[in-house]
């Protein structure tokens, strides 16, 4: 959908003017490469994260740093010490090809989603599902 500027919005929603680029400034953010994830036990986090069929690149069990492949870009895993804590910091939104599919996998795989999938009134199909060190995520698929 398009604004009455001409520019292209997401899901039609009209985000307001564009800011003024600030000094200094002369390129947009394109988009995020890679989000690292703090982990307790980088075995168990590896395994969850390879069940949902995130495709392992470098790294693993044993590996104080760990990368994923997530579409174009990477999910990273980072070793933390076990006196390290975090509390709700947020959600990684994942876009899948298929909403069920993915949940049914995560079940099969013997993961609780915290939501079974449905479809959202800002035009999603999405479930959520909380990794074994507590970092909330959601698959998701826009609606036709």
């Amino acid at each position: 959908m398009r604004c009455a500027d001409g520019r292209q919005t997401a899901l039609g929603v009209y985000h307001g003017p564009s800011p003024k680029p600030g000094p200094g400034a002369g390129t947009m953010i394109e988009g995020i490469s890679a989000i690292t994830l703090g982990t307790h036990d980088m075995a168990r986090a590896v395994h969850f994260y390879r069940s949902l069929g995130f495709e392992l690149l470098y790294g693993g069990e044993a590996a104080a740093f760990t990368s994923f492949r997530a579409g174009t870009g990477y999910l990273n895993l980072t070793a933390q010490p076990d006196d390290k804590h975090w509390s709700w910091w947020g959600r990684v939104i994942f876009y899948v090809a298929d909403v069920d599919g993915t949940y049914e996998r995560a079940r099969a795989a013997g993961w609780q989603p915290s939501s079974t999938p449905r479809d959202a009134e800002w035009g999603e199909r999405y479930f959520h599902l909380t990794d074994p060190d507590g970092h909330e995520l959601s698959f998701a698929r826009p609606l036709s």
